[in-house]
């Protein structure tokens, strides 16, 4: 074979993964759909034709027809030819219809769109070097994230998290006093309100839309004597000290990472523990190749890095925090001791910082 045959096998090859990824993110939008209009948990209940399916989900029949042909070609549905009927395979169940839990994708795949209204924004942001307000992003973005960051504290922080953490535990069935940083629509602590019902907790988040969804998710939940939300931004100081403090893949968004985690280190009570999870990732790029280091780094672009960018921030970026670094800035910060724990956090390290 003549060099430019190679070279033209390799052009072929990689347009040919090119044509795959624009498919697989075509497919990614149609189960989007799917997610948005409770057509996966309409398939989980069994089989459907489209006729069945636009029936149970009260759709148009010839839309149903076309997402469903969309989604057995994709491989996420099974097709049977002969019966004209669909199945979602019980392996796929708990990715595409179980909501909150631990395998479940629809966050991700809101969340994922949700930032799209922002990209007229974003390529302008490319040229300037300037960010992206988190007010360019529909509400789809911040859906997508509670929902994706809720299969965690639905299955993991109060069965596994918190209990591998003896003295935290101890602190939370006590009474401590708790605060979240960046608590989003503070459905961390709600959980923890649930489970430990002596504790006190306080979220705060600088975006206010949030912080009016966890209030009125606290009332609903009849926790609003114990738990509340307030606009801040923490990183100019908190008005109280406290027990315990989380951030929750927070800190590679803030503005100055270094700031954050002094106001944290002074709002903490002597003998107190602040608990952090980041992007489980590598400060060396050749180390995060590969489906997770391409998730993070196109969330970054897309999210993290420009919405920090937007309040004149350090833009550290998604995978802006590895161990190495977030070590370095919490000792500058003022703290004794950062332990990372053994225990499951998909795609996150989990950490117990003490002062």
């Amino acid at each position: 074979m003549v060099v430019e045959d190679r070279d033209q096998a390799a052009t072929k090859a990689f347009s040919e993964k090119v044509m795959r990824d624009v498919a697989g993110w075509l497919a990614s939008l149609m189960a989007c759909i799917g997610d948005r209009l409770g057509l996966f948990a309409c398939l989980a209940q069994g089989e459907a034709t489209s006729e069945e399916l636009a029936a149970r989900a009260q759709i148009s029949e010839r839309y149903a027809r076309e997402w469903l042909g969309a989604m057995a070609c994709a491989g996420y549905l099974d097709y049977d030819p002969t019966s004209k009927r669909f199945c979602l395979p019980p392996a796929h169940v708990p990715v595409l219809a179980q909501e909150d839990g631990l395998f479940f994708v629809g966050g991700l795949l809101q969340g994922t769109f949700g930032a799209l209204p922002a990209l007229g924004q974003l390529l302008a942001a490319f040229r300037s070097g300037e960010g992206v307000p988190m007010s360019a992003y529909s509400a789809d973005a911040f859906e997508g994230m509670a929902r994706l960051s809720n299969s965690w504290f639905e299955n993991l922080l109060v069965q596994k998290w918190i209990p591998a953490m003896p003295s935290v535990q101890e602190k939370l069935m006590q009474g401590a006093r708790m605060a979240d940083i960046g608590c989003g629509q503070g459905r961390a602590l709600l959980k923890l309100a649930q489970a430990y019902p002596k504790a006190h907790y306080c979220g705060y988040d600088i975006f206010a839309p949030h912080v009016e969804r966890a209030n009125a998710d606290a009332r609903a939940a009849g926790v609003a004597d114990r738990v509340c939300f307030v606009q801040l931004d923490a990183a100019e100081g908190l008005p109280e000290q406290y027990d315990i403090i989380t951030t929750f893949n927070m800190v590679h968004d803030a503005p100055d990472p270094l700031k954050l985690l002094q106001a944290i280190r002074q709002a903490l009570a002597p003998g107190g523990h602040y608990i952090c999870t980041e992007v489980d990732a590598s400060d060396k790029l050749e180390e995060n190749k590969g489906l997770h280091g391409t998730l993070f780094y196109c969330s970054s672009v897309l999210f993290c890095m420009p919405t920090s960018l937007a309040f004149q921030g350090a833009g550290l970026g998604t995978l802006g925090l590895p161990e190495s670094r977030l070590r370095e800035f919490c000792l500058k910060a003022g703290f004794r001791d950062l332990r990372r724990l053994p225990v499951e956090a998909p795609m996150n390290a989990f950490y117990d910082i003490t002062a």
